[in-house]
């Protein structure tokens, strides 16, 4: 027998819309480029809740919390993780770099970085790039980008689903201040 019961919600002590819109937040911001999938752009919204990310901009063709899908997957979480709509990606990149992102996009480029070989700086504000399902991060945003960070992969497939990767760089992101975290709750 199991010595582990699990806990209700009541017990989990999460904090509420409200609470979350006023307290800390990880320095870091997420750009959603061209996203396909009204799922992934919901299940990017409850991640981005759990890890207490800055903000989400929704590029291009990504769509936006009102659309019926991505609020049904979101549960909620659109309503307390701030997002904004930008046509563009290299607008929303450009307005980041001026308020002192660095940016990096998650992609397979030469000479990126390897995922668990990098490490946030202290004081530093992030910006991080997911690219379309298909095409990945547009080479234009590469392009101005400070920098490529790469998931490693061992199996047949080329990369990961988009809300699965933006699930292990956030959290290999946000490791050095997960202690931070958990003392504000």
């Amino acid at each position: 027998m199991s010595h582990f019961r699990k806990l209700q919600n009541e017990e989990l002590n999460r904090i509420s819309t409200r609470t979350f819109k006023e307290v800390a937040k990880t320095p870091v911001v997420i750009i959603l480029d061209n996203i396909r999938s009204q799922n992934n752009v919901g299940s990017v919204f409850r991640t981005s809740d759990a890890f207490r990310i800055e903000k989400i901009f929704l590029c291009g063709i990504t769509s936006t919390p009102e659309n019926r899908e991505v609020h049904k997957t979101a549960l909620g979480a659109e309503e307390a993780v701030d997002w904004e709509y930008v046509k563009d990606t290299l607008e929303a990149v450009g307005r980041l770099r001026q308020e002192g992102y660095r940016i990096f996009a998650i992609e397979q480029a030469e000479h990126s970085c390897s995922l668990e070989t990098f490490v946030p700086e202290t004081d530093q504000k992030y910006a991080l790039i997911f690219g379309n399902e298909v095409k990945g991060v547009q080479q234009e945003a590469i392009d101005i980008a400070d920098g490529c960070i790469e998931i490693p992969q061992f199996g047949t497939k080329h990369s990961f689903n988009i809300s699965v990767s933006v699930g292990i760089v956030l959290w290999q992101i946000i490791l050095p201040s997960l202690a931070q975290l958990k003392r504000s709750l």
